[in-house]
């Protein structure tokens, strides 16, 4: 199963690196990635695949808002299905 990844806040140095560190201790891969900083705001999408990992979606929801936290950013996951339906015209 893919999940869309959405991270925002303030941009500061480490961000990225802490997000990924996070998808690969419950072995989440990365499948694509854009990033951007907008006028000092951090903005980033990953499409993720999470069906190997190692815990539940909802811890995998958990460590993301944990993550979140500690960087202070947001962080906001959606699986890809859910994603899609939202978006359909």
């Amino acid at each position: 199963m893919n999940a869309i990844i959405t991270v925002v806040g303030k941009d500061k140095v480490g961000i990225m690196a802490g997000v990924c560190v996070v998808l690969q201790k419950i072995n989440v891969n990365i499948l694509d990635i854009s990033q951007t900083v907008m006028q000092n705001m951090f903005t980033m999408n990953m499409l993720v695949d999470v069906k190997d990992a190692n815990v539940e979606y909802p811890a995998i929801v958990d460590a993301l808002n944990e993550e979140g936290e500690r960087l202070g950013v947001s962080i906001r996951i959606q699986r890809e299905d859910i994603f899609d339906a939202m978006h359909r015209i």
